[in-house]
């Protein structure tokens, strides 16, 4: 009766949210090695200066940019460690703009096409592309077709078990079967194989992306590692006492200061530029891909004198910012690199076969024989 229950509602399930899970797939597959897609169209923005070029300081790149574009008000300044890359003055999350270290030159952003596509993709992953007011409804759309996955791969492990355990048994849902008769025994098969060999990184993929949808997943994740959530708009705390104004140094200060204190191996160095009041600088350096939080580190440095006051590195962080943090990035692979975009992908493309057998599956079961009684 269990497993009359447990299949039919996997069943049920499957069929009312396959659509939205196989766009959300087909998505997947298609952002898989965005980041270094977008990397090899950007590195046509490298260009190696004339001899005995200096680099430009941070002043005057800024100084370049303000006269191109002078609406622009830069929160954040990124030096790649490849001497011939522009530098990247970003403005928190609504643009970026690629100046060369050299000239100053503002360049065109060789990836604005692949930026572009990938971000259109993005948008259907999330909420089928949509603006305005139809986002919410999207997301919570997107959002229950997650956690309906989620349902199906849990349910889905205990109907992989066969209700009589042998070897026969076993064999016939973990290993290909060459010799199905037909289409139905081939679907079978094939959603058995696929789904045990990739149901434990598809759980990964799809209960990460539950903390993006839902408050109650991101508090359960706090939660599970002993942390308290942080509450959203919640005040902070006042001295009381007006601010008062820092002379900070140059930039370059700060990224000399960074340069030095920093381990090698770094890939970039984000200069987040101070406020008028702020009494440290943050320069955050990345060991990694940039998608892998674990091998950040932030320096934080005096405002008035740039000497290192302290460092923040990931094994330093509260335990539900380092969970936090490495959801997001466990959700596309990346915080285990090139390894686990690869796995990421091949486990979205697989989730695609499993919602074509499943439908499949289903429509000779619920719709076939009503057909054919028609016929009849």
């Amino acid at each position: 009766m269990l497993r009359k229950v447990i299949f039919w509602s996997h069943l049920t399930v499957g069929v009312v949210c396959g659509l939205v899970i196989l766009m959300m797939s087909v998505t997947g597959v298609l952002l898989t090695y965005e980041r270094q897609i977008l990397a090899s169209a950007e590195s046509a923005m490298h260009h190696e200066p004339a001899s005995a070029a200096e680099p430009l300081t941070t002043a005057e790149l800024l100084a370049a940019l303000q006269r191109a574009e002078p609406s622009f008000r830069p929160t954040s300044v990124t030096l790649d460690a490849d001497p011939y890359a522009p530098a990247i003055i970003s403005a928190g999350r609504s643009g970026r703009h690629f100046v060369d270290r050299y000239t100053g030159a503002v360049l065109p952003d060789s990836a604005a096409g692949a930026r572009a596509f990938f971000s259109t993709i993005t948008g259907w992953h999330r909420w089928f592309d949509v603006e305005g007011d139809k986002r919410a409804t999207a997301r919570a759309i997107t959002g229950a077709s997650n956690l309906a996955f989620l349902f199906i791969l849990f349910s889905g492990i205990y109907l992989w078990l066969p209700p009589v355990f042998n070897k026969v048994a076993f064999r016939t849902r973990w290993a290909f079967n060459p010799r199905v008769s037909n289409a139905k025994a081939r679907d079978y098969n094939w959603h058995h194989v696929f789904g045990i060999w990739s149901v434990v990184p598809l759980i990964v993929v799809v209960a990460t992306a539950l903390v993006f949808s839902y408050g109650w997943a991101n508090t359960l994740l706090y939660r599970a590692v002993g942390d308290t959530p942080p509450v959203r708009g919640a005040p902070r705390e006042s001295s009381g006492a007006a601010p008062t104004p820092v002379d900070h140094r140059p930039a370059d200060d700060y990224f000399t200061a960074a340069t030095q204190a920093a381990a090698a191996g770094w890939q970039s160095l984000s200069l987040s530029l101070p406020g008028k009041t702020d009494n440290v600088v943050r320069v955050a350096a990345d060991y990694g891909n940039g998608g892998q939080p674990q091998r950040r580190t932030t320096l934080v440095f005096d405002a008035v004198s740039a000497e290192l006051q302290s460092t923040e590195s990931f094994d330093e962080l509260p335990a539900g910012r380092q969970a936090r943090s490495l959801v997001r990035f466990l959700h596309t692979g990346e915080a285990l690199g090139i390894v686990g975009q690869t796995i990421a992908g091949l486990v979205s493309l697989i989730s695609i076969l499993m919602v074509w057998t499943g439908l499949a599956l289903a429509w000779r079961r619920l719709v076939s024989p009503v057909l054919r009684r028609r016929r009849a």
